[in-house]
């Protein structure tokens, strides 16, 4: 089945939100759980590593490692992240800006974060770097012309010109090869992909409360889609959120359709809540938003 496949006998509209008693219900709900679920609950999200940093540019360098690297084991990430950001001290964005390369990779020696390896990370670094000697900053790399109206087109868009900035030859010369493993950091929904880990870079730097840091300013929160993770593909079925079945980025615009029924401004500010209501098996608020 194609990525976020309905379900047989399934009609293309939105499944979930349909009257506006459904809408008063759900958002009861949802706006519930997001005053619950605030900073206390942060552990152990990677957003913590931006947290550290005051300067924005040094936020959205820190981010963009973290978001990049969050996949796998829980432990396993915040290691990874931890040697990676390591390498560039106090000021990430000072650091990445005088990157050497191979130093780099000497520094970063035996660093294997699952199917990711020391050469992928410091790729990941040389393209930020780039990025930032092209725009001057990862915000204006993404945006370069505000405001973000479409954020598919923009991810389109940004993984594409990313992947064809200058690599260092870390992977030979020429252009980027097909399977470098740095496009996995990458992904783009002209393949179906959600971007989970993209999106999540998103919500940080774009939305500003107790859990997200925020700072950008040429995105509205209004267009984020959420990053969808196997516990908000659980939710999003059980609370009729989308009748979708496979993940990608369809399902993914489905659910945050949802969302942005109750909150046309901030549809994703309600993701943190949800994920921890997933991930800490929150029973009773789980069942609150099935029966909504």
């Amino acid at each position: 089945m194609a990525h976020g496949g309905l379900r047989r006998g399934a009609p293309e509209d939105h499944p979930g939100v349909v009257s506006p008693r459904r809408i008063a219900a759900l958002r009861a709900v949802l706006d519930r759980s997001y005053a619950d679920y605030d900073a206390r609950w942060m552990e152990p999200d990677p957003v913590q590593f931006v947290w550290r940093h005051e300067r924005l540019e040094d936020r959205e360098v820190a981010g963009l490692v973290a978001s990049a690297l969050a996949y796998g084991n829980v432990r396993q990430i915040k290691r990874s992240v931890e040697r990676v950001l390591g390498l560039l001290g106090e000021r990430p964005a000072d650091a990445v800006d005088a990157l050497d390369a191979k130093e780099a990779l000497r520094a970063l020696a035996g660093f294997k974060h699952r199917f990711n390896d020391a050469r992928d990370a410091v790729c990941l670094l040389v393209l930020i770097r780039e990025m930032r000697r092209d725009a001057g900053s990862v915000e204006a790399f993404f945006a370069p012309s505000p405001p973000v109206a479409d954020i598919r087109q923009a991810l389109v868009t940004f993984v594409r010109r990313t992947l064809a900035l200058p690599h260092g030859d870390l992977y030979g010369q020429g252009p980027l090869p097909r399977n470098a493993g740095v496009r996995f950091f990458f992904p783009s929904p002209e393949d179906g992909s959600a971007c989970k880990r993209l999106c999540l870079y998103l919500r940080w730097m774009v939305r500003a409360d107790t859990v997200d840091p925020g700072g950008w300013k040429r995105i509205s929160p209004s267009v984020l889609l959420i990053p969808l993770d196997a516990h908000i593909i659980n939710i999003g079925k059980s609370a009729r959120l989308t009748r979708r079945v496979s993940p990608g980025w369809k399902m993914a615009e489905d659910i945050t359709a949802a969302l942005r029924a109750c909150d046309p401004e901030d549809p994703v500010r309600y993701d943190f809540a949800l994920h921890r209501m997933g991930l800490f098996k929150r029973e009773a608020d789980l069942a609150a938003l099935r029966k909504a």
